[in-house]
């Protein structure tokens, strides 16, 4: 039931914590957007928010710091926090007007499900302390309706990629698997992982030299035997038919082979490749293939359904309303939410974010 991976994903974040330091709050009562003129309050687009913030923080700051939410992190203008944010009123966005259209596919909530979302909201309240509870800003209407909404998204993607088209040919998912080994034209490679500078001690490497005495070893000994020989890594990948992820000259040299067959030195902007073709059809890449194409086209309908509702809505933000919304504590997991046990709630602890 898709109910209970929602409900076990919000309590994989339930808290309990002591804020080093109070902080403001927000007006949750605040209109922060309408919809065809029906308000969206702030406390349900500031609880998406934070919510998202409190299951990331870990993650973001082992990797960039206690100062991650002001940072612009890849130079686009846009601190981490805003585009968090960005994210998070789309997806309030979205959940509402999804929301306005589940007649179009005869959605409702169960009785079951409404049950199973009021015992999910008393269990996240109850988890969590007062410090945390007010700094997610949640109350029991606001993590009810968040839960309601994300409900309500999830059935409604469940049944606008029902009507995918999920008819993949056998040549459309057409997989292959090779073999190959790479000599990049700065260095060469070895199976240790380790690069040798094309220019050490005065003396500049020959590697196209040396990657056309590979290339002839490949042939004469095996692709495997030679690439031991001269201590280069031996890789494996797949393609397909129109692969766009390898380069061009290796595709081609790769559908002009026979199974078992191994190529001439292939010469790409830069690197050399010697590559085998080990199965023409690869059965297990090519329904992880299919698997992939159908995922694609779901993912697709279900946009263009969307997309095509947004449109037809006038969602109005009213941005000074959600500039209100900051990132202004830090979450942390702690032990017991790292591993949790039967029984056991998963805990998350807050510390104000240094500036």
């Amino acid at each position: 039931m898709k109910l209970k991976r929602i409900t076990a994903f919000l309590l994989s974040a339930v808290m309990a914590a002591t804020l080093l330091a109070g902080c403001g709050g927000i007006n949750k009562a605040k209109t922060v957007a309408t919809l065809n003129g029906e308000p969206i309050t702030l406390g349900i687009a500031n609880f998406t928010a934070r919510f998202q913030q409190a299951n990331s923080d870990d993650l973001y700051r082992q990797l960039w710091g206690e100062n991650v939410w002001a940072t612009d992190m890849f130079g686009s203008g846009t601190t981490m926090q805003d585009s968090f944010k960005e994210d998070a009123i789309t997806a309030v966005q979205d959940m509402y007007t999804l929301k306005l259209h589940m007649e179009d596919y005869g959605i409702q909530l169960s009785e079951e499900e409404k049950t199973a979302i009021e015992k999910a909201t008393g269990e996240f309240m109850d988890a969590n302390g007062k410090d945390a509870i007010e700094a997610l800003g949640a109350t029991e209407e606001i993590v009810e309706e968040y839960l309601t909404l994300v409900t309500i998204r999830e059935k409604m993607y469940d049944a606008i990629v029902a009507e995918a088209d999920t008819n993949v040919s056998d040549e459309e998912a057409k997989t292959s698997s090779y073999s190959y080994v790479l000599i990049n034209k700065e260095s060469t490679e070895t199976e240790t992982a380790e690069s040798t500078e094309a220019t050490e001690a005065g003396e500049e490497t020959d590697i196209e030299a040396e990657a056309k005495a590979f290339a002839e070893a490949a042939k004469t000994e095996g692709l495997e035997a030679a690439a031991e020989s001269y201590e280069y890594t031996l890789r494996t990948g797949t393609f397909t038919a129109d692969d766009t992820t390898i380069d061009t000259e290796v595709l081609e040299a790769l559908q002009k082979l026979k199974e078992g067959g191994i190529s001439d030195l292939i010469d790409t902007e830069d690197s050399y490749y010697v590559v085998r073709l080990d199965a023409e059809l690869d059965p297990e890449a090519t329904e992880e293939t299919r698997e992939s194409i159908i995922a694609e086209r779901q993912e697709a309908k279900y946009n263009e359904v969307l997309d095509g509702y947004k449109g037809e809505e006038n969602w109005e933000l009213k941005e000074k309303v959600w500039k209100t919304v900051t990132f202004d504590n830090l979450f942390t997991l702690t032990p017991a939410a790292m591993e949790p046990t039967a029984g056991t709630e998963n805990v998350l602890d807050t510390e104000m974010a240094t500036e």
